[in-house]
């Protein structure tokens, strides 16, 4: 009770000051309620949404409509009330010196709103309005395709010049437009690299989220190197709440199957080696292993066979793990390819400038490229997006990673 008494609260407190900023700027009455009865029809739509969210369920386009209203409209809101707080802090206090100072002029303790105030304020709000609104039309289908060069001393030489294509973070239930998801196909395969891989998080919740989609993934060209997968958090559906046991197992199930239906290799703490004339490498992956997720990953189980000195691609959906397993491992991983983060589908990205994302107090790993004594790991940004339905400055991503040959240090 306490709770909802403190949401009403707080809602109330926002739509107030939103309102007083508007009703500054127009006085038009007919404006006014109109403003009024759009703000009322979409706060109910949200609560009724809220209301109807079912955890046997799980995320549905329904809730990924809500949440985006949600950050869209009140993201916006929180803003002006918060400039619209500073104006009456000013107000206060100038009424109280007027007031001491003995100036009788005003008809009101208060001085009246300032038009400007209200103008800035609503000029202010507009930014985040039009970048989430950006976001969810234009934003979450935005694909990049970035490519990093890594240099390795000790990569076998039959395998300099080696290209990977990376992406992670499919959400296939989220998505809504089948051309969009075809053209980044078509993008994945323009990169023809010699392997593709693919870092988890296929689905939200339900194997069935990738059944529409299935003909299109496997159209990935396979590579000269193959193509190779990884289970993500989202895999082992543990975010809603089965009706039995059983249930929860079968779909866990469809859901591996989901890769060989698309032509990948999914690796359950394995590894295969890739072998190029007399020389080999080896692509190692885990199942998720997160510092606050499913530790599910086995890094001795998937290193069966392998040495120290073996060159090891590892793919691990979580870059919690190379933060806390990885990095200083005995086993000398040199590459580790990582997702999950999204880069939070938000923040600010200008290359050699800035990189920003609130997700950064979160994860030490969020997006790009980072390294350790030699030993790198690459976050990928994701290509789907889940929760939020869009993208703002973090845009989805294919990576394509050159492995090159480094000259030894004498």
């Amino acid at each position: 009770m306490i709770r909802l008494l403190f949401f009403v609260a707080f809602v109330l407190l926002i739509e107030v000051y939103a309102f007083q900023a508007f009703r500054t700027l127009s006085k038009i009455k007919w404006v006014q309620y109109s403003y009024i009865i759009l703000s009322v029809l979409i706060l109910g739509y949200i609560i009724y949404s809220f209301t109807q969210f079912d955890r046997k369920i799980g995320q549905t386009p329904s809730t990924l409509l809500t949440f985006g209203l949600v950050l869209l409209i009140y993201i916006p809101k929180i803003i002006l009330t918060l400039v619209m707080f500073g104006e009456d802090f000013y107000r206060i206090i100038s009424g109280t010196i007027s007031h001491f100072l003995g100036n009788t002029d005003r008809s009101s303790f208060l001085p009246e709103r300032r038009k400007f105030v209200s103008q800035i304020a609503i000029g202010v709000a507009a930014v985040p309005f039009l970048s989430l609104l950006y976001g969810m039309t234009k934003g979450k289908y935005n694909f990049k395709v970035i490519k990093q060069t890594l240099f390795f001393s000790d990569l076998p030489d039959s395998f300099d010049g080696t290209t990977i294509t990376h992406i992670s973070d499919i959400h296939s239930g989220s998505f809504d437009d089948p051309a969009k998801i075809q053209y980044a196909v078509d993008l994945i395969n323009e990169q023809n690299s010699d392997m593709v891989l693919f870092t988890g998080d296929i689905v939200n919740t339900h194997a069935s989220e990738m059944h529409p989609w299935v003909d299109t993934f496997k159209k990935i060209h396979n590579p000269k190197f193959g193509k190779y997968s990884v289970l993500g958090n989202h895999d082992y559906g543990e975010y809603i709440d089965w009706p039995t046991q059983k249930e929860k197992v079968d779909n866990f199930e469809a859901i591996k199957d989901l890769h060989r239906q698309i032509d990948f290799k999914l690796l359950m703490n394995e590894n295969v080696k890739l072998k190029s004339g007399t020389d080999e490498i080896a692509v190692v992956g885990v199942e998720n292993w997160g510092k606050s997720f499913k530790k599910a990953g086995d890094l001795v189980k998937a290193s069966t066979g392998l040495n120290q000195n073996d060159f090891k691609i590892l793919m691990s959906h979580d870059p919690s793990h190379w933060e806390y397993e990885v990095k200083n491992n005995e086993q000398n991983f040199h590459l580790t390819l990582s997702g999950h983060t999204h880069g939070l589908q938000f923040g600010i990205e200008i290359p050699g400038f800035i990189k920003w994302s609130p997700v950064q107090y979160v994860y030490k790993q969020w997006a790009g490229l980072y390294e350790n004594l030699g030993r790198y790991v690459y976050v990928n940004r994701g290509f789907g997006f889940h929760a939020y339905p869009g993208r703002v400055g973090i845009w989805p991503e294919i990576t394509v990673i050159e492995l090159k040959k480094a000259e030894k240090v004498a």
